[in-house]
């Protein structure tokens, strides 16, 4: 079982908006995301922090090096129309993501076929398996390359990471579609169309 780990005291001059955030949100621990859509704060505007493509989080252009830190916010990640936020009961502040908020770092697969399962870890150690809450979705790359990616929460998606994207590939199969033989992945009863790849 998770214990709660104490957050590190960050202590710019005057108190900016990650000292306060840790503040507002205390001590990090074994608690799932907290009720984000039901909170509607003001916003507070932009702070400098940014999720990269691989999933590591930035603040002030340094890598936030703590994980429990990073889970804490993680919790507290929604997706506004217009940009991803980090909120609070008392602010709302704008964040930075490159692509995806979270990557896919552990996969689990039993089964074949439709009735295959296909469970993945994220990089803030959210579980979820691949089914209609949690579907799978494809998109073309640079240079012939695939991204794969599943739905967290939220509009949250992890990419998967380029490891796994191998692997998760190959389980895939041809099936006839109403738009023709199409290559896909089969989970839990869906099945989730991979985009042809240039070259392949």
């Amino acid at each position: 079982m998770t214990q709660d780990v104490p957050l590190p005291h960050l202590p710019p001059p005057g108190g900016d908006a990650l000292s306060r955030l840790v503040a507002t949100l205390g001590p990090a621990g074994g608690r799932g995301p907290a009720p984000v859509e039901r909170w509607n704060p003001a916003y507070c505007g932009e702070i400098d922090m940014r999720i990269d493509a691989d999933g590591t989080w930035f603040y002030m252009g340094t890598p936030i090096g703590r994980p429990a830190l990073v889970k804490l916010f993680s919790t507290v990640l929604r997706r506004d129309p217009e940009r991803f936020v980090l909120v609070t009961p008392v602010e709302r502040v704008g964040i930075a993501v490159a692509d995806a908020p979270f990557a896919a770092v552990e996969m689990a697969v039993e089964g074949a076929g439709e009735a295959r399962t296909i469970a993945f870890r994220t990089n803030v150690d959210d579980l979820v398996q691949v089914g209609p809450d949690h579907p799978l979705r494809f998109e073309a790359g640079e240079k012939g390359a695939v991204k794969p990616y599943v739905l967290v929460r939220g509009g949250l998606w992890a990419r998967v990471t380029r490891a796994l994207t191998y692997d998760l590939v190959d389980l895939g199969e041809e099936r006839e579609m109403p738009q023709g033989r199409t290559f896909g992945v089969a989970a839990s009863g869906g099945f989730y169309p991979v985009p042809e790849i240039a070259g392949a």
